[in-house]
């Protein structure tokens, strides 16, 4: 009987993606270089504007982390048509919300406005790429900002150095190896000067995807494109070449500590492939197979049956340059770390030895339909993976097919990444451990 369940799961959710979730889209570029996609939905009367930039952390100067997120705040202070401090007023007294967010890889920006407003947002869009004002108020104001922020979220948060210990450890060379958040002595060394050379360099339109997703008016939208973007003038090409990672052939030790908390963690990292790999679909799907629920196998196998741990993961982070697939478990009682990560190699290598049952495939197969289905249900998460395919991936159209490559991955293929990622000697093992605070 179940097994019917499962399946009848399974063409519910495949009739759902290849009929409600086709998303259409229509793309071009400017001729300064701004790619536009424009996704038209008259379901509600709402419309999503938003400016992705490709620049992240992984762009900044080593003596200089923390700008591109810096940006992200500095950017609403106003341009030279928006007063200072007013950005997020006109927003919410014109019925919308905005936000933005910073990577290691792109900054993204956006606003939601009834659709009668849609105009409003590519002006202030617009604004912001044009006519920002980059001024020595606007750099204090955010850095104390920022501050308060990183204060908040790392330094006096438990487990907020948790990634950051990760990333140093996991990479030498690459950008990856800092935080986004940054070094606040960088951003207190930094000059009024090196703040407008980024924005100069990397905010210019021929760096973006600007997308439109809603209820919207095409012909209309694309002359309004055209009038406030159109003069934008094109940026400098932005060349990257960042050094590759030597590959990881032994065990890295290593221990950090946290004053933040008092039970501690074991970790165990492993570098693996761009996020635009197929390996890196599988890996997304081992991840759900071992650690999505608590039906999953290392949550029921340690926390559920032998009750040694409080809680356990794996957790696939990919990257546009490559990508931390990460264990960890926190000990329950007097566990030791390493008898913990035993446990969790164990799960590893029955996986490396024995494909998952059809059972199980299914469950990971219907997951993945699930949350393909829910990640473009409304404007606002078709805008964001419409800016995503097409800045990070190079294929706009994977927002209708990514699905495909989930589908096309098979037992072997999840036990193939197993044997070439997760192996002992290609991995960081890390002791997060409790710090006293010092009196």
């Amino acid at each position: 009987m179940k097994k019917h369940i499962l399946a009848l799961a399974s063409l519910c959710f495949a009739g759902l993606t290849a009929t409600a979730q086709e998303v259409k889209y229509e793309e071009y570029d400017l001729d300064n270089g701004m790619h536009v996609i424009l996704h038209k939905d008259n379901s509600a009367p709402v419309v999503t504007t938003s400016v992705m930039y490709h620049v992240g952390a992984k762009d900044e100067n080593p003596e200089r982390t923390g700008f591109a997120h810096f940006f992200e705040h500095l950017l609403f202070e106003g341009t030279e048509n928006i007063k200072r401090g007013d950005w997020f007023n006109i927003v919410t007294s014109n019925g919308g919300s905005n936000n933005a967010n910073t990577t290691d890889d792109r900054t993204y920006y956006y606003e939601v406005f009834p659709s009668n407003s849609v105009e409003l947002g590519l002006w202030m869009e617009s604004e912001r790429l044009m006519h920002p004002i980059i001024n020595q108020v606007g750099v204090d104001t955010q850095n104390e900002v920022v501050k308060e922020e990183k204060r908040l979220r790392v330094d006096n948060s438990p487990y907020g150095k948790f990634f950051e210990n990760v990333k140093k450890n996991m990479f030498k060379k690459h950008p990856y190896r800092w935080t986004t958040i940054g070094e606040m002595s960088h951003l207190d060394a930094a000059t009024l000067e090196e703040f407008q050379a980024f924005n100069k360099k990397f905010y210019v339109p021929n760096n973006a995807v600007l997308v439109v997703a809603g209820d919207i008016d095409v012909p209309a939208v694309k002359k309004m494109i055209q009038d406030y973007f159109g003069p934008i003038p094109r940026g400098e090409e932005i060349t990257r070449n960042f050094p590759k990672e030597d590959p990881i052939t032994t065990p890295i030790k290593a221990t950090a500590y946290d004053s933040n908390i008092q039970i501690p963690a074991i970790v165990a990292a492993y570098r693996t492939p761009s996020m635009k790999d197929k390996d890196a679909y599988a890996l997304d799907m081992l991840s759900t197979y071992l650690s999505s629920g608590k039906s999953s196998i290392l949550y029921k196998k340690l926390v559920d049956e032998k009750k040694m741990a409080l809680q356990v993961g794996a957790f696939n982070n990919s990257q546009e340059d490559y990508g931390t697939y990460i264990l960890y478990g926190m000990p329950l009682g007097d566990v030791k770390l390493e008898d913990l990560l035993k446990e969790i190699d164990e799960e590893i290598v029955k996986v490396q030895n024995e494909l998952i049952s059809e059972r199980d495939y299914q469950k990971l197969q219907n997951k993945s339909e699930n949350q393909f289905v829910n990640s473009n249900s409304g404007v606002e998460g078709i805008a964001g993976s419409l800016a995503t395919y097409y800045m990070l991936y190079g294929d706009t159209a994977l927002i209708n097919k990514e699905i495909e490559i989930y589908r096309s991955i098979t037992r072997e293929d999840i036990q193939a990444v197993a044997k070439k990622y997760l192996n002992a000697n290609q991995r960081l093992e890390m002791e997060y451990l409790p710090e006293e605070k010092e009196q």
